[in-house]
């Protein structure tokens, strides 16, 4: 077979290859942009006391990470307790870094939640010890249940302000689409076209947010709120692997002048960096993440 041929028919099947394993990662619209399944766990509802409840959680996953940095501001290490799943490329999901209730998969806990269940098993979930059930598994919804349900047993800090709602929830609704699923409609993106549009609507809002935090400490002025959590997390793992591997690559966040000096603020607040694991952010992104990167190299960083 001449060699042109066989480069054409090795790239046939690797993209064929590529396409499938993408649709199972990353599900696409008809443009080809990454579109994101909604949680299916929504209960808001606990009734708080020690020990009763618990966070499953992956270090590597943005997610799950925003639930840790708001459990270490409100002071709740001791009243929730922390499970770590990790991922597994030969399961095709997380598994539990030690096994509890019979499971050693998260998708044998949300079966355990609800049998028969067959949908996605994500991270965080937040998991009622007493009922053996899931109460919630939406990111942003756990974190206004840790910052406002525990308070008996929380520090005297409110993330989510009555009088900051109307602004802290402007700022996500912003934030979320452009940046925090940004990165990821870039990285996950299966067309030239729906990569562009997702890079510049990234880099537009990043812009916008440096601008505002010359003359803000936080983006809602001096009081730190869930809508500066929930933007940290992606910002943590911003250079070391959205800017490589999801290709966010106009920019990093310490090439900007607020933004660098906003997320080590961030970083340095009590019990914050605790929350922090770069090693396996990198090695969950650049390791497990396969059709983005076959060989699984995870670069070296100083």
């Amino acid at each position: 077979m001449p060699p042109k041929i066989l480069i054409q028919l090795v790239r046939f099947i690797w993209t064929t290859l590529w396409r499938i394993m993408m649709s199972k990662l990353a599900p696409k619209d008809t443009s080809g942009a990454y579109v994101r399944p909604d949680s299916k766990f929504r209960n808001q509802t606990v009734n708080a006391a020690p020990n009763r409840y618990k966070l499953f959680v992956g270090m590597g996953c943005p997610w799950a990470h925003r639930t840790l940095v708001t459990r270490a501001l409100k002071g709740l290490e001791d009243i929730i307790s922390v499970s770590i799943v990790i991922p597994s490329p030969e399961n095709g999901g997380w598994i539990l870094e030690k096994p509890e209730l019979g499971c050693t998969t998260l998708a044998e806990l949300y079966r355990l939640a609800k049998p028969g269940y067959k949908g996605r098993s994500t991270v965080p979930v937040l998991w009622d010890c007493e009922t053996n059930t899931i109460v919630n598994n939406e990111s942003s919804e756990i974190i206004v249940i840790l910052n406002s349900a525990f308070n008996e047993f929380a520090k005297e800090i409110d993330l989510y302000p009555e009088t900051l709602k109307p602004e802290i929830d402007a700022w996500n609704q912003k934030i979320y689409p452009t940046v925090n699923n940004g990165v990821y409609r870039c990285g996950f993106a299966q067309t030239q076209e729906a990569y562009e549009i997702a890079c510049r609507e990234l880099f537009a809002m990043l812009d916008t947010i440096d601008e505002t935090l010359s003359t803000h400490r936080y983006l809602c002025g001096d009081t730190l709120t869930l809508a500066d959590v929930r933007l940290f997390t992606t910002l943590f793992r911003f250079d070391a692997v959205y800017y490589g591997i999801f290709k966010c690559s106009i920019r990093r966040i310490q090439d900007y002048e607020h933004l660098s000096v906003y997320l080590n603020d961030l970083y340095k607040l009590p019990g914050v960096a605790e929350t922090c694991d770069l090693d396996s952010v990198k090695r969950d992104y650049y390791g497990n993440l396969f059709p983005l990167n076959p060989g699984g190299i995870i670069p070296l960083s100083r």
